[in-house]
């Protein structure tokens, strides 16, 4: 019997493979219901998205989880142990990244790492902090205060205490709001690499495309309640919907009775059109402009985004708020 097998006999499967399992959790604040029975299993090793508008309730259940929030009922495991009952052991096993950018202005960025991983118990802690600096370009930054950071930079840190402990599983809340690409991108390459060595990772962000392009399970969250929880592929094959784009040597206008049935909008120099379409009418559509004998000069076709399905299911449709 494999080591694997042995704990799955002593312990169950859910210490093996679940990182976090989150049971009937609710939360209010005074007449508002912030979580409403929320049930989700985030499997070990995953990279994971937690997705939904503003209010859904994506913070507070990050709150709880890092035990920062009080929940009103229901419980919380991370990798098989109670966030209650075991306190200190599940908080060393979370490396939480907030939105919300905090510093002891006193300290310069290293003293900061070595007090955090002090918080931890861990002493002599430089490889690691040397490690991180390296990786999140602050190690010119080592001797100076947060104060004289700029904004992408205390993001940087932010990270860096999170992950100073090397903890199991890292939490990030809009890790990349308000950075720029450089900053995203080496942001990404580092969790990437984080990913692949077995950490777990959940992801909250406002920017949908960097969900699509990372996660491989995602939930989505409106009004406090877990609307939907999938893998990305199964999340976007769900919406019946192509894009067609088409773009003509010379100008198609005029053609409007030829192409009267289908749906398109025609670009500003009358060259391009643009058709949205079921997928079952492809076909039939692309068959049709064929006879046309027009000269194409380029054609992409596209499925649905994870923003369509994020917008289906959240009923936002326009509206920001």
């Amino acid at each position: 019997m494999v080591y694997s097998d042995r704990l799955r006999d002593i312990y169950g499967g859910d210490f093996v493979t679940t990182a976090i399992k989150i049971r009937d959790i609710n939360k209010t604040y005074g007449e508002l219901q912030a979580l409403d029975d929320v049930n989700l299993d985030i499997k070990k090793g995953e990279f994971f998205g937690l997705l939904g508008p503003n209010g859904a309730g994506k913070s507070t259940l990050i709150g709880i989880l890092g035990g920062l929030v009080k929940k009103d009922s229901g419980n919380v495991t991370v990798l098989g142990k109670d966030i209650i009952k075991n306190y200190r052991e599940t908080k060393k096993s979370l490396g939480i990244v907030p939105q919300e950018i905090t510093f002891d202005p006193y300290f310069t960025v290293r003293e900061t790492l070595e007090i955090h991983s002090g918080y931890f118990g861990i002493k002599d802690n430089d490889q690691k902090i040397d490690e991180l600096l390296n990786a999140l370009s602050l190690s010119d930054k080592a001797e100076i205060g947060p104060r004289q950071l700029s904004g992408g930079m205390k993001r940087r840190l932010l990270i860096a205490k999170a992950l100073v402990h090397d903890p199991e599983i890292i939490v990030l809340d809009e890790p990349t709001a308000g950075v720029d690409v450089e900053l995203r991108n080496s942001l990404w390459e580092y969790v990437i690499n984080l990913n692949n060595q077995g950490k777990t990772i959940i992801l909250t962000t406002h920017y949908l495309e960097e969900a699509e392009a990372l996660c491989d399970r995602i939930a989505i969250m409106n009004k406090g309640k877990i609307v939907k929880v999938d893998t990305k592929e199964n999340l976007i094959n769900s919406i019946d919907k192509k894009l067609i784009k088409i773009q003509f040597a010379d100008s198609v206008q005029g053609l409007e009775d030829e192409l009267q049935e289908i749906n398109f909008d025609l670009n500003k120099d009358k060259r391009e059109i643009e058709i949205e379409t079921a997928k079952q009418d492809l076909d039939k559509i692309l068959k049709k402009i064929n006879r046309l004998n027009l000269d194409i000069v380029d054609m992409n076709i596209e499925s649905a985004k994870l923003e369509d399905v994020f917008i289906k299911l959240t009923s936002l449709g326009g509206d920001d708020n």
